[in-house]
């Protein structure tokens, strides 16, 4: 009862939203960044070998590294805002860049080879074969690194313990043995990771649906 009388007054705060709005940038700009490199350098390995074998150091080492040595390290480099974000896409981009390349695996190539015959240009093929075709895994493995991004980013928040942020406040409360304002702190950061699952659980579920429909369509009416 007084976690949950703490978690209404922590809500209630006017500070609460400008802490819950600094972690959700800080995780809003490490996933854009890790989805935007990620894409394109997994989309680069898929098609051309060579680059695998050039960035598989670079993923082993991220793999490797314990996150709590990223956070640390990276605190000595950076500003107790801008570690969250550089921890966070060390810890994730291997996750994406993985996804997007088993994604392009699983192109067909016989319907690749189709497209090449009927002359499309490289922007149609993109588009409308190998995007819809990697769909699913880029859904998948945006799922998986927003999730891994959460627990980064605010566990540098705790180290790091910046102005404002959801760790800052989990951290704060923990040095003052404030028990039941860790727990709603921590409540609020699974709210946070679980949002985040059920919003691209939903979107894989559509994707895939459409893709259903789509190729339904297409054995009914071939034409």
């Amino acid at each position: 009862m007084k976690t949950l009388d703490e978690l209404i007054r922590i809500v209630n705060n006017p500070t609460f939203w400008k802490n819950v709005s600094l972690t959700l940038v800080r995780g809003g700009l490490s996933f854009i960044i890790i989805v935007s490199i990620s894409t394109f350098l997994g989309l680069l390995s898929g098609f051309f070998p060579f680059m695998k074998s050039f960035l598989t150091p670079l993923l082993v080492i991220c793999k490797a590294t314990p996150v709590m040595a990223i956070i640390l390290l990276a605190f000595i480099w950076f500003t107790s805002g801008t570690v969250p974000i550089f921890s966070a896409f060390l810890m994730g981009f291997p996750v994406m860049f993985v996804q997007v390349e088993e994604g392009v695996h699983h192109i067909s190539h016989e319907l690749h080879e189709v497209t090449k015959v009927y002359k499309f240009s490289r922007r149609t093929r993109f588009f409308h074969f190998h995007l819809p075709s990697m769909a699913p895994f880029l859904i998948t493995g945006s799922k998986s690194t927003l999730s891994m991004i959460w627990k980064v980013v605010i566990a540098a928040e705790v180290l790091t313990v910046p102005s404002f942020g959801v760790g800052s406040k989990m951290s704060l409360a923990q040095v003052n043995l404030e028990t039941a304002q860790v727990i709603s702190w921590t409540l609020i950061a699974i709210f946070l990771t679980a949002f985040s699952d059920l919003l691209f659980s939903f979107l894989l579920k559509e994707t895939t649906r459409y893709r259903d429909w789509k190729n339904f369509v297409e054995v009914e009416d071939p034409s």
